[in-house]
């Protein structure tokens, strides 16, 4: 009797599209639709969103079976950062181009563009003129002969835009007001962009929030220093509120806090100058946002004795889940074991601190237990919190607990903050360290008092029955074993309360979770010690962001040994990696005798990569300043050359065109970059760099060749 098999293409077509519709993975929708072609057919169309990388004189490759994308990422064709139709081109050319580009993709409501000049926009805009969310995309310098122009040309030609995204868009903060009197129906305003050198002063935030009383996203670069003449202080952050009462994410920051510039954990954390915001105001700003879901007050001068009105935030923002500060002191100083301040937000998922001064262990483990849902932990520049309290806040948050950056603070190195962090080690899923090499044998002696009975895990209460002390007074505690050594661990068997199923508290070493591992380390440190200091042991990690920082003319020489990337093979699942060098400062070609040009350090970072099993590598090169250069050397292109199992390269800077060469021996390399994507970026290439034309030919020999998937 024979036997019917049913199969996939056996369900209504319906239901196969939905399925189809439901893949988000790029590379598994390509898969399925090289099944058959009815789930060809069925994939093209229902694919929403789409990243062009190709070149426009390569117009006829142009694909026309994606119908229905509404979300066009137009920002990273080839070559990057150059104009999309360059002057050159005849007007009838360059609009029979943007033409085409509508017959393909007729349904975009959302495009992202890389806009080096106005006629850019003023020949796609009008292509589209039902578009809704449009984010604008430059890195290299404003004309001065400009006046905001790309800005003008949108909102003329496109009124029913909702939503835009300036934060990485090279502009002037003046372009921006005189742009949006064009437009009333933002809801979605992004200018949160390092490029400012000053940041919105007081008088352009309350004109734009007056212009826009319907927004519910707004995210800007403001001026808070009250030295300079038109600051932000109390009233301008009460007009927002009183401007923008519907407002559901609010994100201020100082231009100083947006450049990626690493705090001095030596420092007290307090400025020189208070900004002029005060408690009243503050108030006055949660008051009027009954809506706010995500708040950022990034601020970079002192904002004291913040805590009662952060205890507003609980009473008059209901729904907020995100909040992070800068500068504020006070955010939590309980005393008596009485939860204060931000400890009160018990509704918070997310949490970021930077340059608290007076924040203490006490005020942390008060947020572990007073903040009992969060999912995402930061803190930076904290000097008074030690292994005790971040430990306490870890054990406090283990049920939800997957998110950690610990950054900048003296009493947090490396190895003691993987001890801070033991008890959701099993957990935590991403995670930031400082690669500060202090000593692992130092930990024998550290006790840690914490009577956790009666602890109200649920947290719906903020007055807990359990208690935290340093001295002794409770008979419950938790100490690091002296019968049972574990090098990294502690033995918690005298703890009331097991966290783990095996019983013998937390003396794993292994991450079991830890998915994204995020690293900064010093100029002319080494990588190797990471795993002796407790993260030898990380089965599903699969990516990797190392931040380099320092300059090079400080040192005669490195060491000796490689920076030690071949230690990461360790690491099976590891396919993604982010190594950010270009904080690196020094002689990009001759460096005086004694001292070492780039090439040489490019040498020291990249040796060993080629054993490592990458897919994507994203590449920083080290930078000379003083002539704006970040190009890949000769070392350093013979290094990638060895990384066999790459598929994609991003390249952060230039290159010579036969230094590109070598790329062309990785079997499976199908997308590479050079992108320039720093403020400001080079008008010119050096002529020795590589060009446009040098890039294309490079392209078209790297599309000739077979790739086996």
């Amino acid at each position: 009797m024979a036997t019917c098999q049913t199969t996939v293409n056996d369900l209504p077509d319906v239901i196969l599209t939905n399925i189809i519709a439901a893949i988000s993975d790029v590379r598994s929708r390509n898969a399925a639709a090289l099944v058959c072609r009815k789930w060809l057919l069925q994939e093209r169309s229902t694919r929403t969103s789409l990243t062009l990388r190709g070149k426009i004189r390569d117009l006829f490759f142009l694909p026309t079976c994606f119908r229905s994308v509404t979300d066009l990422d137009l920002s990273l064709l080839s070559p990057w950062g150059h104009p999309l139709l360059p002057p050159h081109i005849p007007t009838t050319t360059a609009t029979l181009i943007a033409h085409v580009l509508h017959q393909a993709f007729p349904a975009v409501t959302s495009l992202t563009l890389y806009a080096r000049n106005p006629s850019t926009i003023q020949l796609l805009a009008p292509q589209w003129p039902c578009l809704k969310h449009i984010k604008l995309v430059r890195w290299h310098q404003r004309s001065p002969l400009l006046s905001g122009e790309e800005l003008l040309a949108l909102f003329q030609k496109n009124t029913s835009i909702i939503s835009l995204d300036l934060s990485s868009f090279y502009c002037w903060t003046d372009d921006v007001p005189a742009a949006l009197v064009e437009t009333s129906n933002l809801t979605i305003l992004d200018l949160l962009n390092p490029s400012f050198s000053e940041g919105f002063k007081a008088n352009e935030i309350m004109d734009i929030t007056k212009s826009y009383p319907n927004l519910k996203v707004l995210r800007a670069a403001c001026m808070f220093d009250p030295r300079y003449i038109g600051y932000v202080g109390d009233e301008s952050l009460v007009s927002i509120s009183v401007n923008c009462p519907k407002l559901s994410v609010l994100h201020l920051a100082d231009t100083s806090a947006l450049v990626n510039s690493r705090a001095d954990p030596e420092s007290e954390g307090l400025t020189p100058e208070d900004a002029k915001i005060t408690v009243a105001a503050l108030i006055e700003l949660f008051s009027g946002l009954p809506s706010l879901e995500e708040l950022a007050l990034d601020v970079c001068n002192n904002v004291r004795e913040s805590g009662p009105a952060l205890e507003m935030l609980k009473v008059k923002c209901p729904k907020l889940r995100s909040l992070k500060l800068g500068q504020f002191h006070g955010i939590s100083v309980p005393i008596e074991l009485k939860l204060d301040g931000v400890a009160l937000c018990s509704g918070l998922e997310s949490l970021s601190i930077r340059s608290v001064a007076d924040l203490t262990d006490m005020g942390l483990i008060a947020i572990g237990r007073g903040c009992w849902r969060l999912a995402k932990f930061e803190v930076q520049g904290c000097n008074k919190i030690t292994v005790n309290g971040m430990w306490t806040l870890a054990s406090l948050l283990r049920r939800t607990l997957v998110d950690v950056k610990i950054s900048c603070c003296k009493n947090l190195k490396a190895s003691t903050s993987l001890k801070a962090l033991e008890p959701v080690q099993d957990r935590i899923r991403r995670l930031h360290i400082d690669c500060i090499w202090d000593g692992v044998d130092q930990f024998d002696g550290i006790q840690y008092d914490v009577d956790l009975n009666g602890l109200d895990q649920g947290g719906a209460s903020n007055q807990l029955d359990g208690s935290v002390n340093y001295f002794g007074d409770y008979d419950s505690e938790i100490m690091c074993s002296k019968k049972k050594r574990c090098r990294h661990s502690f033995d918690l068997n005298c703890s009331p309360l097991q966290f783990n199923s095996s019983g013998n508290g937390f003396c794993s070493n292994s991450w079991d979770r830890l998915q994204c591992l995020s690293l900064w380390i010093g100029v002319g440190e080494l990588l190797t010690p990471l795993t002796a200091a407790g993260l030898e042991d990380c089965p599903n990690l699969e990516e990797i962001q190392i931040k380099v920082e320092g300059d090079c003319r400080e040192w005669s020489k490195h060491t000796q040994y490689p920076f030690g990337l071949s230690t990461l093979v360790q690491y099976p699942r590891l396919t993604k990696m982010h190594l950010d060098c270009g904080d690196t400062i020094g002689y990009a070609q001759t460096a005086p005798s004694g001292q070492m040009d780039l090439s040489q350090w490019e040498r020291f970072y990249l040796m060993g990569i080629g054993d490592l099993s990458l897919n994507e590598l994203d590449y920083w090169p080290p930078q000379d300043r003083d002539v704006n250069r970040r190009s890949l050397s000769l070392p350093a292109a013979g290094l990638l050359n060895q990384c066999f199992t790459l598929r994609k390269l991003f390249i952060h800077g230039t290159a010579h065109e036969h230094f590109m060469n070598f790329f062309f021996r990785i079997p499976n390399l199908r997308d590479i970059q050079l992108r320039e994507d720093y403020y400001p970026a080079p008008e010119n290439d050096m002529s020795a760099e590589m060009r446009a034309y040098s890039l294309s030919r490079f392209e078209a020999s790297l599309n000739r060749r077979q790739i086996s998937d």
